[in-house]
């Protein structure tokens, strides 16, 4: 059974800088797409960044040039280095592993972000 475990979430000032990481078991191989999504309060569940196992990434507009996703494939951890916060980016963040068949999520970890 895959299981995908996120941790780093917080409480930080705006213009302040987290790390969150997501451990991904239950699996032997390297997953296709690791990444993140988030929602906040009263909005849908949106794309924050995705890395493949090449190490090709894609990032949302509002965090490209802020946000860094990057992995390990053989631990199977993928990781998202947020720098310059802001409010906005207050949000409950999901760790998301994919291979060819099925997607798999996390509980989600909480990010506030004080102005």
């Amino acid at each position: 059974q895959v299981r995908l475990v996120e941790s780093g979430g917080g409480l930080v000032q705006t213009g302040g800088s987290l790390s969150l990481s997501c451990a991904a078991s239950g699996i032997d191989s390297a997953f296709n797409v690791m990444g993140w999504y988030r929602q906040a309060p009263g909005k849908q569940r949106e794309l924050v960044a995705m890395i493949t196992s090449d190490g090709n990434t894609v990032y949302a507009g509002p965090v490209q040039g802020r946000f860094t996703v990057s992995r390990r494939n053989a631990e199977n951890t993928v990781y998202l280095r947020m720098n310059s916060l802001q409010p906005e980016d207050t949000a409950v963040y999901y760790c998301t592993a994919r291979t060819s068949t099925a997607a798999h999520w996390g509980q989600g970890t909480q990010v506030t972000v004080s102005s």
